[in-house]
């Protein structure tokens, strides 16, 4: 599996993640945002921008293109 789709692969599992803490417990403004240490939430939002960031470095490679 390219790497490219590991990434992928990553966010959808950190996308049913989210969906299933959010449907059981509900999601404060706090909770997305300022998640503490040990909370399932915890530096989701950084991580998830991380991985699509490195999904917009791929298609550019892919493309010839630059941002």
């Amino acid at each position: 599996m390219s790497n490219k789709q590991e990434l992928i692969k990553e966010m959808l599992e950190m996308q049913k993640m989210f969906m299933e803490y959010e449907h059981a417990n509900g999601v404060s403004p706090e909770e997305y945002y300022l998640a503490p240490e040990g909370h399932p939430l915890h530096q989701y939002r950084q991580k998830y921008r991380d991985i699509a960031m490195q999904l917009v470095d791929i298609a550019h490679a892919e493309k010839g293109s630059h941002r």
